[in-house]
Order: structure tokens, then C-alpha cells, then sequence
């Protein structure tokens, strides 16, 4: 999993950059007011849970996360959101998933192709990709944080599937049903986390060329770094060999 891990470190990377510029917290807002449009009450609305606890994780305030529910709920005006989810290729074949919250929709779907074709992707119809890959609860860890005879005896009892070695990292893998069970088990060990999602994990990578790799990632950067993009997903292996 040396391309996923590749990628991986650089995405964290790039979130603790977007958290010190508020970026995180736009994201956040927009998945808050999303979610909160099928309940208010996060007790009762799993979704939601999800997201106050990913907004508390970066320190977002209290008034912030009550007034994106307030939105999501008509509560306050602007909780006017589209989500769209596009699938697509890389250069090099490898697949890419990419998540998208807009309150306009024509001009985010114009821009995102454009992005796809600039950087030498292809964008694909609904259905393309998206059954290579699994929705789970993933939680990163550090390697410090814990052996993998620790860390996999304490994950699996919260609940926990599976953890693999990612590189620098751990990763965590759960149904999608228990990722607050699991987060919460981490926080009462004080076991500290990079990051906790509800994720689209490939079953299976797929091997990019070392003259494709370049393109690729550029491409991943560009959909990051796009304000509606609220997460994108690839099944790219890129090898020890490409660019960083």
C-alpha cells in the first residue's frame, strides 16, 4: 500500500496546512449543515455525530457548530447545499472519487471537469468507479502511538474490523455504524488520532506508471485545494519511484 500511504501522508499534511487557514473549518460547516438536514440532534442522527466530533478534533467553536446545524435544520438561512459525488480517472487508469458540496451546482460541475481534463484525468458517468471502493470508518494513528499487537488488540475490541500498516501510519478500518464507538473508545485511552472519517477505501489498488505519477498527483492537488471539494478518494498506487 506504498501509493496510499504515499498519498496519505501527503493529504494530512495538506489538512494541517487547511486547518490554520480555516479551510477545515468551511468543509466542516458545509458537512454540518448537510447532515444536520436529516435531524438536529446528534444523538439520534449518526451522520451528524460524525461530523461535530471531526469539527471538535480541529477546535472548531461551539457557536460555529451550533449555527451549521441551525442552517442545516432551517433554523437560520444558507442551508442551501448540493452534494454531488464524481467518479472519474487519473492519468494512468487509477480511479478517483470525488466529493463535492456546492450552492452552485452548474458552475462546480464545469469546474471540476475542466480540472479532470486539464491535468489529463477523464471524468466518468455515475456508477463508474464507485464499486471499487467500500464506505468505512477509517481513524489514522501515528506508528508511535502504538505496537500493532496493541493497537490491534484495543481497536478490534471498540469494534473495530481490521488495522493495516499504511507507511508512517496506522490505519483503523470499522463499519461505518460503530466509527463513533471506535473514536470514542480512542479518546477515553487517550490514544490520540491524525484524523477520523467515514471513507471511500478502495478493495483493491492499482499500479500508476512513474510517468503518470506526477499528473496524478497534481491532479489530487487541484481537487483539494477546490473550495466546494470536501474529500477525494483514489485507489492510485504510485510505487516508491514518483515524485513527491
Amino acid at each position: 500500500m506504498s501509493g496510499h500511504s504515499k498519498w496519505a501522508t501527503i493529504k494530512h499534511k495538506k489538512a494541517a496546512l487547511d486547518a490554520k487557514r480555516g479551510k477545515a473549518f468551511t468543509r466542516l460547516i458545509k458537512e454540518i449543515v448537510i447532515a444536520a438536514r436529516s435531524g438536529g440532534d446528534p444523538d439520534g442522527n449518526p451522520r451528524l455525530r460524525t461530523a461535530v466530533l471531526a469539527a471538535k478534533a480541529v477546535s472548531m467553536p461551539a457557536d460555529n457548530i451550533k449555527r451549521a446545524i441551525m442552517r442545516g435544520t432551517g433554523e437560520l438561512e444558507g442551508g442551501q447545499i448540493d452534494e454531488i459525488m464524481f467518479e472519474g480517472y487519473g492519468p494512468g487508469g487509477a480511479a478517483l472519487l470525488v466529493s463535492v458540496a456546492t450552492d452552485n451546482r452548474n458552475r462546480t460541475v464545469a469546474e471540476i471537469r475542466h480540472a479532470f481534463s486539464k491535468q489529463g484525468g477523464n471524468l466518468g458517468e455515475v456508477g463508474s468507479v464507485g464499486w471499487m471502493f467500500e464506505r468505512k470508518s477509517q481513524i489514522i494513528l501515528e506508528k508511535e502511538a502504538a505496537t500493532e499487537d496493541q493497537l490491534m488488540e484495543f481497536a478490534l475490541e471498540a469494534g473495530a474490523d481490521d488495522v493495516k500498516d499504511d507507511g508512517d501510519s496506522w490505519v483503523v478500518l470499522s463499519a461505518p455504524e460503530v466509527h463513533h464507538v471506535v473514536i470514542e473508545a480512542f479518546e477515553k485511552a487517550k490514544i490520540p488520532t491524525v484524523s477520523a472519517e467515514l471513507a471511500m477505501v478502495p478493495k483493491n489498488f492499482v499500479a500508476v506508471d512513474p510517468k503518470h505519477a506526477g499528473s496524478f498527483e497534481r491532479l489530487m492537488e487541484v481537487l483539494e485545494d477546490h473550495d466546494d471539494v470536501q474529500n477525494v478518494w483514489t485507489n492510485a498506487d504510485f510505487g516508491d519511484d514518483s515524485a513527491e
